[in-house]
């Protein structure tokens, strides 16, 4: 994974998909950055953040997903690992279904997945630092290059989806004390019953990501 650090961006997982567009894809991308302006967050809203925070987007190609990994669930996928990347380092920081990240009560962050007919695309944010009273802020101190280059190291493992859901659908009743939003409507996650696909069955209905 190539790692390209940019000082200030708009977005991260904007900026990627262009440099993809206009170059081509040749081989596995990353942009970081500690300052996003214009960052894409839930349902299309932006997510913004002071510099000092941790804003990453990259690429890869699809066929390169683990087999049993339903596209609709890549988010969980991608955020879990790095949530387990983190915890090894002491944080307490869970994942949300199916892309928030969390430490106690309070939102840090979020995943972002998009796809091309070849290729998939995942941008993720975290507070590092103190944002506002109504967000939280990662719980230990981390070198974020460092981070990513583990990260990906670990995704290069590739996981099965299947070993990485029997860990997450452990975590999923802390996101039952919390809402989701469905058809621009706020619901209780409370009685949600999740799959093995990482979708969930809420009101009759099953949905794979209330962003």
């Amino acid at each position: 994974m190539k790692i390209i650090i940019l000082d200030k961006v708009n977005s991260t997982h904007t900026y990627l998909r262009e440099l993809i567009k206009r170059e081509g894809y040749t081989y596995p991308t990353c942009i970081m950055t500690s300052l996003q302006t214009d960052g894409i967050g839930s349902r299309g809203n932006s997510w913004q953040g002071k510099d000092g925070n941790l804003f990453f987007s990259f690429v890869f190609e699809k066929k390169t997903l683990p087999n049993d990994l339903q596209l609709q669930s890549a988010s969980i996928y991608f955020s879990y690992i790095l949530k387990e990347v983190l915890a090894n380092k002491g944080s307490n920081l869970w994942l949300k279904w199916p892309n928030d990240f969390y430490i106690k009560d309070k939102k840090i962050g979020g995943t972002i997945t998009t796809a091309t007919k070849d290729l998939i695309y995942c941008g993720i944010g975290l507070n590092l630092i103190d944002v506002s009273e109504d967000f939280g802020k990662l719980d230990i101190k981390i070198d974020s290059k460092s981070i990513l280059e583990l990260y990906f190291e670990t995704l290069k493992k590739e996981s099965s989806w299947k070993e990485i859901f029997s860990q997450f659908k452990i975590e999923f009743n802390r996101s039952k004390k919390f809402k989701a939003t469905l058809d621009n409507k706020k619901v209780s996650l409370e009685n949600a019953l999740l799959n093995d696909d990482g979708s969930i069955e809420i009101d009759n209905t099953k949905v794979f990501s209330l962003r």
